[in-house]
């Protein structure tokens, strides 16, 4: 996998998010063939890249569990 620079992506939160900035994911998109994740309330920590069979299979799994 390549490094994303996190300065060099437009990020969005869910449109679930709520707006005390609670437990909230932002994703970039753009990039081929990568989703590039990172935390919402600490940016700067890093950034996680799931290719796009692997987010798939994570949103799948999230919202089978999820109410």
């Amino acid at each position: 996998m390549r490094a994303i620079d996190p300065s060099s992506v437009t990020w969005r939160k869910s449109s679930y998010s709520n707006t005390d900035g609670g437990n909230c994911l932002e994703i970039a998109a753009g990039v081929p063939s990568l989703v590039p994740v990172r935390d919402s309330k600490d940016p700067g920590r890093g950034v996680l890249t799931f290719g796009p069979a692997a987010w798939s299979c994570f949103v799948r799994a999230y919202r089978s569990t999820s109410v």
